[in-house]
């Protein structure tokens, strides 16, 4: 190299093929898969060993997954991947799904603790839940207070005592209902936005909300705001004791607003309850 006349240093012709190549970075290290927490709400068969399944998840709300070789009898995750218990599961991608939708493989799956097996009527109840959120709840949309109801539902569910368990359910009805914004204010009348009078009667309608009852099922005012309290307290235990002193009347009122959102379609789990009940009888 040498100086050319305007004082600066002048490249040699051969520096950019003798100069070393420059430094590559070092690739990032990849992080492992963060662990979702899950309930199984359905699975069916997608192949002869796998299974495509429906998960509620904390962190990401519903989501369809495929388990690849689930279905094997020597895979662990057949013993993994049951309703009603939970688990911790790392996902991956798939493009598209046996239904034509975006689906993600199922990388790993562990049993996360939890209560014991549903059995008798309280699995009946459970598989009424699990109807109840894959027909209501969209897929990929959070609701972290409804996962904690519902794992809090199932606890109680196993509990013998039949008063707490349809305590249970009613609460978990007006959190869904909630979540879903279609739970109008309990201690207002919805029309006027005046609060309730502790010793009127009201009940709920599907698209007038809190009104007078006029003859339908009856909830006081003061029952009314109790449980609009509960709801804001976010206590799933004070809500379900909110619950229990209005189950015939919550019931009525709670089932005509999830049939209405539902639409035309019955609940097959409420239809095979109801069969199984006239057997007995």
């Amino acid at each position: 190299m040498g100086m050319n006349d305007g004082g600066t240093v002048a490249r040699c012709a051969r520096c950019a093929r003798c100069a070393r190549p420059p430094i590559q970075p070092m690739p990032a290290a990849r992080r492992p898969p963060a662990a979702l927490t899950a309930y199984v709400l359905h699975r069916h068969d997608w192949s002869e060993s796998s299974l495509i399944i429906d998960l509620l998840t904390r962190e990401q709300g519903r989501l369809v997954i495929a388990a690849k070789g689930a279905r094997r009898p020597y895979s662990q995750q057949r013993a993994v991947l049951l309703p009603f218990q939970r688990i911790l599961v790392t996902l991956g991608r798939l493009p598209t799904g046996a239904d034509g939708g975006e689906v993600q493989t199922l990388r790993s799956a562990e049993w996360g603790g939890g209560a014991a097996m549903l059995t008798g009527s309280a699995l009946f109840s459970g598989f009424y839940l699990n109807e109840l959120l894959m027909k209501l709840l969209a897929r990929h949309d959070p609701h972290a207070a409804l996962f904690d109801c519902y794992a809090a539902t199932l606890a109680t569910l196993a509990d013998p005592d039949e008063a707490r368990g349809q305590a249970a359910l009613r609460a978990f009805e007006l959190i869904l209902l909630r979540e879903l914004g279609v739970l109008p204010e309990l201690n207002l009348v919805t029309s006027t936005q005046q609060a309730l009078r502790a010793d009127a009667a009201y009940t709920l309608a599907p698209e007038a909300g809190v009104v007078d009852a006029r003859g339908n099922a009856e909830l006081s005012g003061a029952r009314l705001t109790g449980l609009q309290a509960a709801l804001q307290h976010g206590s799933v235990a004070a809500l379900q004791t909110a619950c229990l002193g209005a189950l015939p009347e919550l019931k009525t009122v709670l089932r005509t607003l999830l049939h209405y959102h539902l639409g035309e379609l019955p609940l097959r789990s409420r239809q095979v309850m109801l069969q199984l009940q006239s057997l007995q009888r």
